[in-house]
């Protein structure tokens, strides 16, 4: 039976599992997992995706990615190349680092998202490599805790559902972790769905993502975001590459990351570029800016604005 092509949707929660080629081991030392977070940032700030929660096992990996324009097989093919070939050099070695395809589900964000990252979170408990989540250093769950800090790992959403502030929902959040230690492998979220198992939600959601028609994507330019945030800042393009830390230039860089983002068709690397900036001051940049606006609605509104000025143009 012909294989079913992958499905892609915008905005979609997929759970990733990327496998070591015949269950071999796919991180060797430390270094390994520092260089594949690094090449999650990267990823995150090219394509402008999230991860919401992730775990790194010694042959295998967990990704709850929600991805935002770009294709999840265009994510992913990226940073299975680019770790291969770090690996293949580091050990001076040719050929397949992982197992194929990668497996992906798309899940149903409103029913399985808080689930799903209580899942993978505790992975780590139930292979028995250790008793409490927060002693596993290679998954999200620390920096859920605020016992670390991975500023391209997306908290604040699973967090904000707990509770409005930090502390509140951090404290719940690891109460919810804690209660899902007993239970055991869940398949669904391995295999999806009983009649679609690229797919796990209600029969609506299923539906929804099959019968959904594809919307024309409106091509977008540098140019064009940098224009709409500079004119309503009133900055001109030479202020905002100057050298200087004025808040005012920063925070307009951090609108065009964040339009960048939105878009889907702009990298933060671009951005970088264009401005004379390290791509990973921004994307933190990018970060503190959506994590302000989700308590200012008068800057919430002001970046949507951007994006629906770009959208309609």
């Amino acid at each position: 039976m012909a294989r079913k092509p992958r499905l892609h949707a915008r905005g979609g929660l997929y759970h990733v599992m990327l496998r070591g080629n015949g269950g071999q081991d796919i991180f060797f030392d430390e270094k390994d997992r520092h260089r594949f977070y690094s090449l999650l940032q990267q990823g995150i700030a090219r394509y402008g995706h999230r991860i919401h929660g992730f775990c790194l096992m010694t042959n295998h990996v967990h990704l709850a990615v929600q991805l935002n324009e770009e294709p999840l097989a265009k994510i992913m093919q990226n940073l299975a190349f680019r770790y291969t070939r770090w690996v293949n050099r580091k050990q001076k070695r040719i050929g397949h680092l992982f197992q194929g395809r990668y497996q992906a589900i798309l899940v149903d964000q409103d029913a399985y998202l808080l689930e799903l990252v209580r899942y993978l979170h505790l992975n780590p408990v139930r292979a028995k490599l250790v008793r409490r989540p927060e002693a596993y250093p290679w998954s999200g769950h620390r920096a859920y805790l605020g016992k670390e800090t991975l500023p391209w790992l997306t908290t604040e959403w699973v967090l904000g559902q707990f509770g409005a502030r930090l502390g509140i929902g951090r404290k719940r959040y690891e109460a919810f972790v804690r209660e899902g230690q007993g239970l055991g492998r869940r398949e669904e979220f391995h295999r999806g769905g009983d009649d679609d198992r690229r797919l796990l939600g209600s029969d609506r959601f299923t539906q929804r993502v099959l019968n959904k028609p594809a919307t024309p994507i409106k091509r977008i330019t540098l140019d064009e975001l940098i224009r709409t945030v500079r004119r309503d800042y009133g900055v001109s393009e030479a202020q905002l590459a100057a050298p200087d830390r004025n808040r005012l230039n920063s925070e307009a860089r951090c609108a065009i990351g964040w339009l960048a983002q939105k878009s889907g068709q702009v990298s933060l690397t671009e951005v970088g570029k264009r401005f004379g900036r390290d791509v990973a001051t921004l994307s933190r940049g990018v970060e503190q800016l959506r994590a302000k606006a989700r308590t200012s609605k008068a800057l919430a509104e002001r970046l949507e604005g951007y994006h629906n000025a770009i959208m309609q143009a």
